[in-house]
């Protein structure tokens, strides 16, 4: 819906004249993200507006970033209301226009179209956020006005003002000016994981060391916006202790500007070099008629599912190799930040002189900015690695765009603004002609579904490279007892302890992070839990805290009992901080144990240092969640347990067996991939569920089958279509419970009408978070169309400026 920035009667807007003016619809950046009507300022002349070009626009009595989505014609005198000019431009208009291109923004309608949300929003979530800003100076380079001006302040000039300053802008006597330009550059990061030595009074060192912990690595701007600036003494008495480092912004690395026929000179020779081992025929089939398709320019899609170690990164890169000679761009991605860097290393290996371009979310804001805006406008070829975020550069002809681990749920992003990457792959792919190409050991069942329906071609990689054997698997039953009992059985300490004496390295893979699970009051029986989402602590042992994975809320530890004040707690069950202090007793003097998590990688370029410390043979275990399951090559792990394999059958999921099958598999793959042969033991309670019998004999079609047969009975994907309509009002708010209901009322009726099967709503898995009630409603349905349409007719029954939240999560990769 279209709105318009004026209201009736606002007499502090400019007064419009009568007959037809041109009229700015553009897309706010931030809430409320409508699509609003502006005037343009006189002075720019006509062909200066065109569409991409970021605006700052007055909303309330501040000044917001916009993009600029189309000009108008419009009758001001016919209307009841006055209209605000737009403030200024926020950027030059360059050779070729805005920095967003007509179709980038063609891209974020379709995206906005598909998940029934504004634009505005669609693309705040797409660029970067030092695009979105506007704490900004301007300059003009005149000797007749004040060389800098805030940028807040250029809707009080003077029209004949305004006009003069525009004229210097359109001739390029002006710019934007950053004016914390520096502030942004430099950022904190954390020298030491915890614990860290640091007196518990020193309230303000903690809150920055936790910020930090929290995000990685922060610019000194933001830092000090978010934890005020009284925060600075604590950053120098830290900075002067070594805990934390201020570093300047890395010069941006990004090889671009050259033309096509410039950068293939200079860089052609090692495209075609050999690479370091040789393809075997599988691999060589694949690669031809993958090369084939890319070489034609039309959409097509390709499956390449080969078994762990089989060689498909080195498939991927000499495709890439292809495609670049074509002069064309290649997108590898990958679902964590951790394969990421492991195909960026593999990349500079296979290409040593080669620009390789990394762009992820850990990256800090400056980085991100610096390389949208240099890949925006280059004509050269260029290999992209990166996560699902990368699906957002503005990139132009696109040859290749790879998904390795394809089955992963990282590829869908559930939170702010929920999408599939893969759905963005396809567009692209489509848009440019590219072929899309998705790589995995384990896919997702409703890729495999397509193959077998005929929608996509598929190229299987049967055997390890180097003619290596997959692991031996084996189960292991775990025993049901107190919290206090180790998680590995006697079956995997035996085995542990042999693979380390043997001087073999073996992995462990944990999926929950943290020291214990839930701590159990011993005074009064009570379980500690967040007080905002009544979920139940999570005890980190080296930070001292007890913290909620769900909101992220945290209190000290010792924590006295909400119920009885009692300090005495048992820790129940085991993470993976109290799994690796259990090794370091449990094996021999002087075994070095890593931790992989996001706790131990919270720290700047931690990450890189443990899988580089595992690969070089420095450590013999290496424990870890998810992140250690898939995509990485350690030639001497002989060894691979499953600590406890149970833990996503549990949850209520259609596809939680799929899930557990591919985890577990993956986490199986590390083993055995040097000279020797390699284990698996997978601890479980439940030795007869069915998953278990297809991992064994590493039978993915087997499961497939099965799995297949169970939806088609109960009606969920590939069979149908199926959407969440996430629902939430604050606790205590009592106009909640009647509007929830009015909801219900709505969203039966528009299912009935419409053709779709409405489930609920209905109490959230976990109906309290954030001091939020919680409900979701399950929709089935044949047709997209129709269940945007069941959504639509309930959101449109929110009253405006409502407490309750309502969104719509197309094709959830949970439902929990």
């Amino acid at each position: 819906m279209l709105y318009t920035a004026g209201v009736m009667g606002d007499n502090t807007s400019n007064t419009q004249p009568g007959g037809l003016v041109r009229v700015a619809q553009a897309a706010l950046l931030s809430p409320p993200f409508s699509t609003l009507s502006y005037l343009l300022p006189e002075g720019f002349g006509a062909d200066f507006w065109q569409p991409g070009l970021r605006l700052a626009v007055p909303l309330g009595r501040g000044v917001r970033a916009a993009v600029l989505l189309e000009v108008a014609e419009m009758d001001v005198a016919a209307q009841e209301f006055s209209f605000k000019e737009v403030t200024w431009p926020l950027e030059q208009l360059g050779q070729s226009g805005p920095l967003l291109t007509p179709e980038y923004l063609d891209y974020a309608r379709q995206f906005a179209l598909r998940q029934a949300q504004p634009v505005g929003r669609v693309l705040s979530n797409m660029i970067p956020a030092g695009l979105r800003d506007t704490a900004l100076r301007l300059r003009f380079f005149s000797p007749t006005v004040p060389q800098d001006m805030e940028l807040r302040k250029m809707g009080n000039l003077a029209p004949a003002e305004r006009e003069q300053l525009a004229g210097l802008w359109r001739s390029g006597q002006g710019k934007v000016l950053h004016a914390l330009k520096s502030a942004d550059e430099e950022y904190y990061v954390l020298k030491k994981s915890p614990p860290w030595p640091v007196m518990p009074s020193a309230s303000r060192q903690i809150q920055v060391l936790e910020f930090l912990e929290a995000h990685r690595q922060v610019s000194r701007r933001r830092i000090t916006r978010e934890l005020g600036a009284e925060i600075s003494s604590a950053l120098k008495t830290l900075l002067s202790r070594g805990l934390i480092e201020l570093k300047q912004q890395e010069e941006q690395t990004a090889e671009v500007g050259a033309s096509r026929a410039e950068w293939l000179e200079k860089h052609g020779d090692i495209l075609r070099s050999q690479p370091p081992f040789a393809l075997n025929a599988e691999q060589e089939t694949a690669l031809n008629d993958f090369v084939e398709l890319a070489q034609a320019k039309q959409p097509a899609t390709r499956l390449l599912y080969g078994i762990t170690g089989s060689g498909k990164t080195a498939v991927y890169l000499e495709l890439a190799a292809r495609v670049l000679q074509s002069g064309r761009k290649v997108l590898l991605l990958a679902p964590e930040v951790a394969l990421a860097l492991k195909l960026r290393n593999n990349a500079r290996q296979r290409f040593p002189s080669l620009p390789v371009h990394l762009f992820h979310g850990y990256q800090t804001t400056v980085q991100r900015e610096n390389m949208f805006r240099a890949l925006s406008r280059c004509d050269e070829p260029a290999l992209v690695v990166g996560t699902r975020s990368a699906m957002f550069l503005q990139l132009q002809d696109i040859g290749l765009i790879i998904l390795d681990e394809e089955h992963d749920s990282s590829f869908k992003q559930d939170e702010r603004l929920n999408y599939q990457a893969k759905e963005l792959a396809w567009f692209l792919a489509r848009r440019d002609g590219a072929l899309l190409l998705l790589g995995s050991a384990t896919p997702d069942l409703k890729t495999f579904y397509a193959v077998r329906q005929g929608h996509i071609k598929m190229h299987r990689l049967a055997e390890r490279v180097g003619g290596g054997a997959l692991p031996e698997v084996t189960l292991a039953l775990m025993p049901r007892t107190a919290g206090g009992a180790s998680v590995l059985t006697p079956e995997g300490e035996e085995a542990l302890t042999a693979c380390v004496a043997a001087g073999d390295q073996a992995v462990i893979l944990l999926n929950r992070r943290g020291y214990s699970p839930s701590m159990y009051c011993l005074a009064c029986g009570t379980v500690a839990r967040c007080p905002h989402c009544e979920i139940a602590f999570t005890y980190h042992k080296g930070r001292e805290k007890l913290v909620c994975h769900y909101c992220g809320y945290s209190v000290p530890f010792p924590y006295p009992c909400p119920t009885c004040k009692a300090l005495h707690y048992l820790p129940m069950g085991e993470g993976t901080e109290k799994l690796e202090e259990r090794l370091n007793t449990l094996l021999p003097t002087g075994t070095r144990v890593l931790r992989l998590d996001r706790d131990s990688t919270s720290r700047s370029g931690a990450m890189e240092e443990i899988l580089d410390s595992f690969g070089r043979g420095e450590a013999e275990v290496l424990v870890g969640t998810q992140m250690l399951s898939k995509g990485h090559h350690f030639p001497r792990v002989s060894l691979a347990i499953v600590a406890d394999g149970d833990m996503g059958l549990s949850m209520p999921d259609y596809n939680a067996a799929e899930r557990t099958f591919q985890l577990v598999l993956q986490a199986s793959g590390r083993a055995g991939r040097g000279e020797k042969p390699g284990k698996v033991i997978i601890q479980t309670r439940d030795p007869g569920h069915y998953c278990w019998e297809y991992i064994l004999k590493n039978d993915y079609e087997g499961f497939y089958q099965r799995e297949l047969e169970l939806r088609r009975r109960r009606n969920y994907p590939p069979f149908t279509r199926l959407a969440l309509i996430r629902i939430s009002y604050p606790l205590g708010w009592p106009e909640g419970p009647n509007l929830l209901n009015t909801l219900a009322e709505k969203l039966q009726a528009a299912g009935a009408s419409l053709g779709v099967a409405v489930l609920g709503p209905a109490p959230a898995p976990h109906p309290i978070r954030e001091r939020q009630y919680r409900f979701q409603c399950l929709l089935k349905g044949d047709d997209w169309q129709r269940i945007r349409g069941v959504y639509n007719a309930a959101a449109a029954a929110v009253p405006s400026g409502s407490k309750l939240g309502i969104s719509l999560d197309i094709d959830p990769a949970a439902t929990s």
